[in-house]
Protein backbone atom coordinates (compact mmCIF):
# COMPACT_ATOMS: atom_id res chain seq x y z
CA UNK A 1 0.00 0.00 0.00
CA UNK A 2 1.33 3.48 -1.00
CA UNK A 3 1.13 6.78 0.97
CA UNK A 4 -0.82 8.73 -1.95
CA UNK A 5 0.79 12.31 -1.41
CA UNK A 6 -1.23 13.84 -4.04
CA UNK A 7 -4.66 13.30 -2.21
CA UNK A 8 -3.34 15.70 0.62
CA UNK A 9 -1.50 17.92 -1.73
CA UNK A 10 -2.22 18.13 -5.37
CA UNK A 11 0.63 20.55 -5.96
CA UNK A 12 3.47 18.12 -5.00
CA UNK A 13 5.55 17.82 -7.99
CA UNK A 14 7.90 15.22 -6.34
CA UNK A 15 9.19 13.23 -3.13
CA UNK A 16 11.47 10.98 -2.09
CA UNK A 17 10.19 7.19 -1.94
CA UNK A 18 11.62 3.68 -1.60
CA UNK A 19 10.69 0.87 -4.21
CA UNK A 20 8.50 -1.65 -2.42
CA UNK A 21 7.68 -4.00 -5.78
CA UNK A 22 8.86 -4.33 -8.94
CA UNK A 23 7.17 -6.80 -12.11
CA UNK A 24 6.17 -6.72 -14.66
CA UNK A 25 3.53 -5.08 -14.37
CA UNK A 26 5.53 -2.14 -13.01
CA UNK A 27 6.89 -0.50 -9.89
CA UNK A 28 5.48 -0.20 -6.80
CA UNK A 29 6.45 2.92 -4.22
CA UNK A 30 5.94 3.31 -0.37
CA UNK A 31 4.78 6.61 -1.20
CA UNK A 32 3.64 8.76 -4.57
CA UNK A 33 3.16 12.05 -5.71
CA UNK A 34 1.72 9.94 -9.18
CA UNK A 35 -2.03 9.76 -9.67
CA UNK A 36 -3.53 6.14 -10.45
CA UNK A 37 -5.71 6.11 -13.64
CA UNK A 38 -9.05 6.28 -12.51
CA UNK A 39 -12.53 8.08 -12.42
CA UNK A 40 -12.12 9.47 -16.29
CA UNK A 41 -8.29 10.79 -15.20
CA UNK A 42 -5.35 9.24 -16.69
CA UNK A 43 -2.57 7.80 -14.89
CA UNK A 44 0.33 10.43 -14.57
CA UNK A 45 3.62 10.78 -16.09
CA UNK A 46 7.06 11.45 -14.45
CA UNK A 47 10.14 9.58 -13.78
CA UNK A 48 11.91 7.76 -11.33
CA UNK A 49 15.08 8.45 -10.08
CA UNK A 50 17.95 7.22 -7.93
CA UNK A 51 21.29 8.64 -5.52
CA UNK A 52 23.63 7.62 -8.54
CA UNK A 53 21.46 8.80 -11.47
CA UNK A 54 19.54 6.34 -13.11
CA UNK A 55 16.44 7.27 -14.39
CA UNK A 56 13.23 5.81 -15.03
CA UNK A 57 10.57 7.09 -17.42
CA UNK A 58 7.01 6.43 -15.96
CA UNK A 59 4.32 6.25 -18.99
CA UNK A 60 1.38 5.77 -16.86
CA UNK A 61 -0.15 4.95 -13.34
CA UNK A 62 -2.27 2.24 -12.47
CA UNK A 63 -4.62 0.83 -9.57
CA UNK A 64 -2.37 -2.35 -8.16
CA UNK A 65 -4.24 -4.89 -6.12
CA UNK A 66 -5.15 -3.25 -2.86
CA UNK A 67 -7.37 0.29 -2.59
CA UNK A 68 -4.20 2.38 -2.78
CA UNK A 69 -1.84 0.63 -4.64
CA UNK A 70 -0.02 2.33 -7.57
CA UNK A 71 1.59 0.55 -10.22
CA UNK A 72 4.49 2.55 -11.79
CA UNK A 73 4.78 1.70 -15.52
CA UNK A 74 8.01 1.80 -16.89
CA UNK A 75 8.69 2.71 -20.42
CA UNK A 76 9.89 -0.28 -22.83
CA UNK A 77 13.24 -0.82 -22.19
CA UNK A 78 13.72 1.25 -18.87
CA UNK A 79 16.15 0.08 -16.21
CA UNK A 80 14.65 -2.04 -13.47
CA UNK A 81 14.86 -1.25 -10.11
CA UNK A 82 15.35 -3.53 -7.07
CA UNK A 83 13.35 -3.72 -4.18
CA UNK A 84 14.48 -1.27 -1.47
CA UNK A 85 16.17 0.95 -3.95
CA UNK A 86 15.64 4.94 -3.09
CA UNK A 87 14.19 7.12 -5.56
CA UNK A 88 13.15 10.55 -6.11
CA UNK A 89 9.53 10.56 -7.60
CA UNK A 90 8.50 12.99 -10.35
CA UNK A 91 5.74 13.74 -12.06
CA UNK A 92 5.17 15.29 -15.63
CA UNK A 93 3.58 18.39 -13.54
CA UNK A 94 2.71 20.72 -16.66
CA UNK A 95 0.75 17.64 -18.10
CA UNK A 96 -0.82 16.91 -14.73
CA UNK A 97 -1.71 20.73 -13.89
CA UNK A 98 -3.80 20.79 -17.04
CA UNK A 99 -5.18 17.70 -16.44
CA UNK A 100 -6.48 19.48 -12.50
CA UNK A 101 -7.97 22.15 -14.14
CA UNK A 102 -10.41 20.10 -17.00
CA UNK A 103 -10.90 17.68 -13.76
CA UNK A 104 -12.22 21.21 -11.99
CA UNK A 105 -13.86 22.59 -14.98
CA UNK A 106 -15.58 19.42 -15.70
CA UNK A 107 -17.54 19.57 -11.97
CA UNK A 108 -18.83 22.98 -13.12
CA UNK A 109 -20.28 21.60 -16.02
CA UNK A 110 -21.79 18.63 -13.55
CA UNK A 111 -23.19 21.39 -11.57
CA UNK A 112 -24.57 23.63 -14.96
CA UNK A 113 -26.18 20.94 -16.67
CA UNK A 114 -29.21 19.30 -15.47
CA UNK A 115 -28.88 15.58 -16.09
CA UNK A 116 -26.87 12.80 -14.61
CA UNK A 117 -23.75 11.85 -15.55
CA UNK A 118 -23.62 9.10 -17.72
CA UNK A 119 -20.03 8.84 -18.49
CA UNK A 120 -16.78 11.23 -19.30
CA UNK A 121 -12.69 11.39 -19.48
CA UNK A 122 -10.63 14.19 -18.52
CA UNK A 123 -7.91 15.10 -21.14
CA UNK A 124 -4.59 17.91 -20.96
CA UNK A 125 -6.54 19.79 -23.53
CA UNK A 126 -10.24 18.71 -24.12
CA UNK A 127 -12.25 16.64 -21.49
CA UNK A 128 -16.10 15.29 -21.97
CA UNK A 129 -18.74 14.72 -19.96
CA UNK A 130 -21.88 12.57 -21.20
CA UNK A 131 -25.32 13.77 -19.65
CA UNK A 132 -28.44 11.44 -19.65
CA UNK A 133 -30.72 14.32 -21.16
CA UNK A 134 -33.60 13.80 -24.40
CA UNK A 135 -32.43 15.84 -27.96
CA UNK A 136 -32.00 19.82 -27.48
CA UNK A 137 -32.21 22.42 -24.83
CA UNK A 138 -28.35 22.67 -24.29
CA UNK A 139 -26.50 25.44 -26.14
CA UNK A 140 -22.93 26.07 -26.30
CA UNK A 141 -22.56 29.44 -26.45
CA UNK A 142 -24.52 29.75 -23.30
CA UNK A 143 -22.79 27.11 -21.80
CA UNK A 144 -19.77 28.85 -22.65
CA UNK A 145 -20.82 31.65 -20.74
CA UNK A 146 -21.75 30.31 -17.51
CA UNK A 147 -18.81 27.72 -17.54
CA UNK A 148 -16.57 31.12 -17.95
CA UNK A 149 -18.98 33.39 -15.06
CA UNK A 150 -18.10 30.24 -12.17
CA UNK A 151 -14.29 30.15 -13.11
CA UNK A 152 -13.72 34.05 -13.23
CA UNK A 153 -15.61 34.25 -9.67
CA UNK A 154 -12.89 32.10 -8.21
CA UNK A 155 -14.83 29.77 -5.73
CA UNK A 156 -12.52 27.49 -3.57
CA UNK A 157 -12.17 24.06 -4.42
CA UNK A 158 -11.22 21.49 -1.64
CA UNK A 159 -11.71 18.20 -0.58
CA UNK A 160 -13.15 16.67 2.71
CA UNK A 161 -14.00 12.93 3.61
CA UNK A 162 -17.23 11.51 4.73
CA UNK A 163 -18.16 8.16 5.65
CA UNK A 164 -19.70 5.49 3.58
CA UNK A 165 -22.93 5.73 6.05
CA UNK A 166 -22.94 9.47 5.27
CA UNK A 167 -22.65 8.59 1.71
CA UNK A 168 -25.23 6.27 1.82
CA UNK A 169 -27.72 8.92 3.33
CA UNK A 170 -26.98 11.58 0.30
CA UNK A 171 -26.73 9.11 -2.91
CA UNK A 172 -27.03 12.61 -4.79
CA UNK A 173 -23.11 12.90 -4.23
CA UNK A 174 -22.79 10.28 -6.64
CA UNK A 175 -23.13 12.04 -9.76
CA UNK A 176 -21.47 9.79 -12.86
CA UNK A 177 -23.74 6.62 -12.90
CA UNK A 178 -21.47 4.82 -14.71
CA UNK A 179 -18.55 5.31 -12.39
CA UNK A 180 -19.06 4.00 -8.39
CA UNK A 181 -16.18 5.99 -5.69
CA UNK A 182 -14.14 3.19 -4.09
CA UNK A 183 -15.34 1.59 -0.96
CA UNK A 184 -14.01 -0.57 1.62
CA UNK A 185 -12.15 1.77 3.59
CA UNK A 186 -14.63 2.94 5.12
CA UNK A 187 -14.89 6.94 4.15
CA UNK A 188 -15.29 8.27 0.87
CA UNK A 189 -13.62 11.31 -0.36
CA UNK A 190 -15.34 14.55 -1.78
CA UNK A 191 -14.54 17.48 -3.84
CA UNK A 192 -16.70 20.81 -3.05
CA UNK A 193 -16.27 23.98 -5.22
CA UNK A 194 -17.73 26.08 -2.91
CA UNK A 195 -21.42 27.25 -3.51
CA UNK A 196 -21.26 25.39 -6.65
CA UNK A 197 -21.01 21.46 -6.39
CA UNK A 198 -20.50 18.83 -3.96
CA UNK A 199 -19.66 15.24 -5.10
CA UNK A 200 -17.78 11.94 -4.43
CA UNK A 201 -14.31 12.40 -6.39
CA UNK A 202 -10.97 10.58 -5.86
CA UNK A 203 -9.32 12.83 -8.67
CA UNK A 204 -6.53 16.03 -8.73
CA UNK A 205 -8.10 19.47 -8.25
CA UNK A 206 -7.42 22.92 -8.27
CA UNK A 207 -7.44 25.10 -4.96
CA UNK A 208 -9.60 28.03 -6.89
CA UNK A 209 -11.93 27.72 -9.97
CA UNK A 210 -10.28 30.76 -11.29
CA UNK A 211 -6.97 28.68 -11.80
CA UNK A 212 -8.07 27.18 -14.52
CA UNK A 213 -8.47 30.17 -16.72
CA UNK A 214 -10.49 30.63 -20.18
CA UNK A 215 -12.43 27.80 -21.53
CA UNK A 216 -15.12 26.72 -24.32
CA UNK A 217 -17.64 24.58 -25.35
CA UNK A 218 -16.57 23.11 -28.65
CA UNK A 219 -19.44 20.39 -29.48
CA UNK A 220 -22.58 19.11 -28.16
CA UNK A 221 -23.38 15.62 -29.47
CA UNK A 222 -26.07 12.86 -29.74
CA UNK A 223 -24.65 9.40 -28.57
CA UNK A 224 -28.06 7.86 -28.25
CA UNK A 225 -31.49 8.48 -27.54
CA UNK A 226 -30.99 10.38 -24.34
CA UNK A 227 -27.45 10.97 -23.98
CA UNK A 228 -25.63 14.36 -24.67
CA UNK A 229 -21.71 14.49 -25.08
CA UNK A 230 -20.62 17.85 -24.34
CA UNK A 231 -16.86 18.47 -25.15
CA UNK A 232 -15.18 21.21 -23.46
CA UNK A 233 -11.50 22.75 -24.20
CA UNK A 234 -8.99 24.70 -22.47
CA UNK A 235 -9.11 28.40 -24.27
CA UNK A 236 -5.30 27.91 -26.05
CA UNK A 237 -6.10 24.17 -27.37
CA UNK A 238 -10.09 25.10 -28.49
CA UNK A 239 -8.39 25.57 -32.03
Amino acid sequence: MSELLFRADPYLKRCTARVVAADARGIGLDRTVFYARGGGQPGDCGVLETADGVCVAIVDALKGDGLDDVIHVAAEGAPALAPGTPVTAAIDWERRHRLMRMHSCLHLLSALVPGAVTGGQVGADRSRLDFDLPEGGLDKDELTESLNRLIAADHPVAARWVTEAELDANPDLVKTMSVKPPRGAGTVRLVEVAGVDLQACGGTHVARTGEIGPVRVVKIESKGRRNRRVVVALADAAD
